[in-house]
């Protein structure tokens, strides 16, 4: 009989505890390949984060809540500053190329970046729209490519904003009703207040309800935060807010491309001394989100760990309990003169076996669970992952994995193969 055939029969002999052994297996090799991706799409995602805008400038807060919300599209921004603050840095002989952005608005919980179409070319070079082209006038977008796949939008279909970076209005073609509420001073403290909060609620759901939008073009994948996003006019802010937006025209910030270092340098500690203003270098704020992240994944990282001793436990102990059932299977394989290699092959080769199989299970698992999370953790997270490509460290994992599976199955198979054969039938 060959080994594999022992191998096998030996695995079917006690299902139960073979499948729950793959499974433990499976269960921590899945959860290990979601780490591994998670941490390439949070490396990935820092490196194309912010393109060559090495300088980002806006209102006075949290540095990382600014580089968030104008490079990553998550969260609040930290306010507005003037438009004519945006002239004056684009005068500036240090910076090549200043572009600024308004937001406050959604389409469906993806936001609405106004934004030079000139945006486009300086950050990610020649690449062709999927279809349709760049917006030149107010009222068109260009949507991003999971944007547009996610809302079903294609060239030539229409829709309105709503107010607010929350999903609050309508999909294209269909209208919703939007409902603002305020984030601080809780209840309305008298009537009058409370009639003068409808009124502005009102007033802003009917500017909204009277700008339209008409999509005009589709993006590649640009594997970046912008593929979630809703892209027109830098001006539409000031449109759809009415007259006070357009005579006090402000924008939420400022993306910069220094000409050199040292134009960096300058750029940064002018602006930075102004009053309301900061103006950061954009690396150094990425790098504080990441290192925050990573804080977290190395806790995820800890939980893995306990997770892989578990399972190779788990596997030990039922190799032990297999082993103290085999004993004069093995005794009568070495009394019929099977040599010690052939042992040695169907005692380990049971632990590989299982290991192995666990192994497949939970790379497949990881990997359709992936697939199907990729697009709410894009969404939710801005973090783009690429579940069906290789993962850093994969294949290390695997590896890992067997060598685990052989480490455990040596320990019951010395136990057996030590004992003499002959003191295993007289007992």
């Amino acid at each position: 009989m060959s080994v594999f055939r022992v191998i096998w029969r030996n695995a079917l002999h006690r299902k139960t505890l073979s499948v729950l052994t793959m499974l433990s297996v499976a269960l921590t090799a899945a959860l290990l390949l979601f780490v591994l991706m998670w941490n390439e799409g949070v490396e990935k995602g820092a490196e194309k984060g912010y393109g060559p805008f090495e300088i980002t400038m806006g209102a006075e807060g949290s540095k990382t809540q600014l580089a968030m919300s104008t490079y990553y599209h998550i969260g609040a921004p930290t306010g507005n500053i003037p438009n004519a603050l945006y002239e004056q840095v684009k005068k500036e002989a240090e910076a090549e190329e200043v572009f600024a952005i308004t937001t406050g608005d959604n389409l469906n919980g993806y936001p609405i970046v106004g934004v030079d179409a000139r945006y486009f070319a300086v950050r990610y070079g020649d690449k062709q729209l999927a279809s349709g082209s760049l917006y030149d006038g107010l009222g068109e977008a260009v949507i991003g490519s999971h944007a547009a796949r996610t809302l079903g939008l294609n060239v030539g279909d229409t829709f309105k904003g709503g107010h607010g970076l929350v999903h609050s209005a309508e999909a294209a073609g269909e209208h919703a009703e939007e409902h603002h509420e305020e984030e601080s001073g809780g209840h309305a403290d008298a009537s009058h207040e409370g009639a003068q909060g409808e009124h502005n609620e009102h007033n802003e759901h009917d500017e909204h309800e009277a700008f339209s939008y008409k999509v005009v073009g589709i993006l590649p994948p640009l594997h970046s935060p912008d593929d979630r996003a809703v892209f027109t006019t830098l001006d539409y802010a000031w449109a759809v807010h009415g007259e006070a937006a357009q005579h006090d025209r402000e924008v939420t910030a400022l993306m910069v491309k220094p000409k050199s270092l040292l134009g960096a340098q300058a750029l940064k500690n002018k602006y930075d001394a102004m009053t309301g203003l900061q103006a950061m270098y954009t690396g150094k704020a990425v790098a504080d989100v990441v290192n925050v992240v990573d804080k977290g994944t190395q806790v995820v990282q800890i939980v893995t760990y306990l997770c892989v001793l578990l399972a190779a436990l788990t596997l030990l102990l039922s190799l032990l309990a297999a082993a103290s059932e085999r004993r004069k299977d093995v005794a009568l394989l070495r009394l019929i003169g099977k040599p010690g290699r052939y042992v040695w092959a169907a005692l380990v080769g049971e632990g590989v076996f299982l290991t192995a199989g666990g192994l497949l299970v939970g790379l497949l698992l990881g990997h359709s669970a992936g697939a199907a999370g990729s697009s709410l953790l894009f969404d939710f997270a801005g973090i783009q992952i690429d579940p069906w490509s290789l993962a850093p460290g994969e294949l290390l994992l695997a590896g890992g994995a067997v060598l685990l599976g052989i480490a455990a199955s040596a320990i019951p198979a010395w136990q057996v193969y030590r004992v003499d054969p002959l003191y295993l039938f007289r007992s």
